[in-house]
């Protein structure tokens, strides 16, 4: 049984048709790249993937039920999405880190949050700071972070190395290699041929709303 399926899919907003009539199987522990040219869609079909957007038609089936028969709460704690632009809410980066806990009723767990902030080479110092004062690298992994707090089962990833420098895209893709080796099934839109191929099992290409090739890398 597939993790998530989509079967049939289409999406259309203001008479425009997004995605066309799409349809394909994620098994577990896939690391699928994403490529297309900008504006084929490719942003539309991870929003689907973790229901922030509804399809106009077909369905989409996640460990064999209908995404509608899930909570948004419940859904979003298994399927992760980080955006291209991060977003933080509150005053701090401390704000963002404890949400992810307050939400759950947990207590914060400091020796996690001290291990992926190591794993980003990043210091807890940073949890004091405005989030407004952080530059977009920062903003990034800090969004990383709170999403890998609790380890979904999928995460989606929009061209989140897109603002970063070349030492950081390489901790980025590392941290994301071993969470995908741990059994996070991973779904990247990049533009980076490069790195579409680097650690992905799957290329999936999607051009003017339609799925042009899905390629099993070896």
């Amino acid at each position: 049984m597939s993790l998530l399926e989509f079967q049939n899919v289409s999406f259309a907003n203001d008479g425009q048709i997004i995605l066309k009539n799409t349809s394909m199987n994620i098994e577990s522990g896939d690391f699928i790249s994403i490529i297309g040219p900008s504006g084929s869609g490719k942003s539309t079909f991870l929003k689907i993937c973790s229901h922030l957007l509804s399809p106009s038609n077909g369905n989409i089936i996640y460990r064999g039920k209908n995404v509608t028969e899930y909570s948004p709460p419940e859904l979003r704690k298994s399927i992760g999405y980080c955006f291209q632009t991060p977003y933080l809410f509150g005053d701090t980066v401390l704000e963002n880190i404890n949400f992810p806990f307050f939400i759950r009723n947990l207590k914060p767990d400091q020796k996690k949050v001290n291990d992926l902030f190591s794993m980003f080479y990043m210091t807890t110092d940073y949890l004091n700071k405005d989030v407004k004062n952080l530059s977009g690298g920062e903003k990034q992994r800090i969004a990383l972070i709170r999403s890998l707090l609790f380890k979904p089962e999928i995460l989606l990833l929009d061209e989140i190395t897109s603002a970063l420098d070349v030492d950081n895209t390489k901790i980025v893709e590392n941290v994301i290699a071993a969470l995908n080796k741990e059994g996070t099934t991973i779904l990247w839109i990049t533009h980076d041929l490069e790195q579409s191929r680097k650690y992905a099992n799957k290329l999936l290409t999607i051009e003017a709303g339609e799925i042009k090739s899905l390629e099993v890398i070896l």
